[in-house]
């Protein structure tokens, strides 16, 4: 696995693009409390990300959590959490990019902060049509009923911190966490690394 993450000059920019937002829910459909992200997702963190996603740069994901841990309002809020979850992606696509690039960010942040890593209790059991592909009212009606809860109680009573790569309409987390808040949690957050 490459090793060679991120030259000195594009770290510098990355410095200066972060904005280590942290957004309280207010929208009563929503499942999750609060919204934690990095960047806003213009064209510097597209490339990142699309590079991180689909062009075998798998190894970036620990740039980025090495980049959220120095930030200490972001070290202390993941802190007050005590189980992190990925979003799941289906089998076939993970057999396609070789990797789900949440669940590397979400174990690494595990890690790293010594929190609980959780993947067995929350599965994708359709491949859909990709989010970024539809407008807001598709992605909602997309997503729906494409997630499973398994083991339940793995989660009840726990602080859960949800973690994906990208928000933009928030429909993914949002059904996450609405199957996630069936094992009733004390608390669900949400991490992305950007917000479009």
């Amino acid at each position: 696995m490459n090793t060679n993450y991120l030259c000195n000059k594009c770290q510098k920019q990355l410095e200066r693009l972060a904005e280590f937002q942290v957004e309280k829910n207010q929208n009563i459909n929503y499942y999750f409390q609060e919204h934690l992200y990095i960047f806003s997702y213009q064209e510097r963190i597209r490339k990142l990300i699309l590079n991180y996603k689909f062009n075998g740069k798998s190894y970036l994901y620990k740039t980025i959590v090495n980049f959220l841990l120095k930030n200490e309002k972001f070290f202390q809020i993941l802190k007050s959490y005590d189980t992190i979850i990925p979003v799941p992606i289906s089998q076939k696509r993970r057999k396609e990019r070789g990797y789900n690039q949440s669940e590397l960010i979400a174990r690494e942040i595990a890690k790293n902060m010594e929190i609980n890593y959780v993947n067995q209790c929350l599965f994708k059991t359709k491949n859909i049509v990709e989010q970024s592909r539809l407008n807001k009212e598709e992605r909602q009606k997309n997503i729906q009923g494409v997630y499973q809860l398994y083991k339940p109680e793995i989660i009840t009573n726990r602080k859960i911190m949800l973690v994906d790569d990208i928000y933009t309409t928030g429909s993914t987390v949002n059904e996450c966490s609405k199957i996630l808040s069936g094992a009733k949690p004390k608390k669900i957050g949400v991490f992305t690394i950007a917000k479009d």
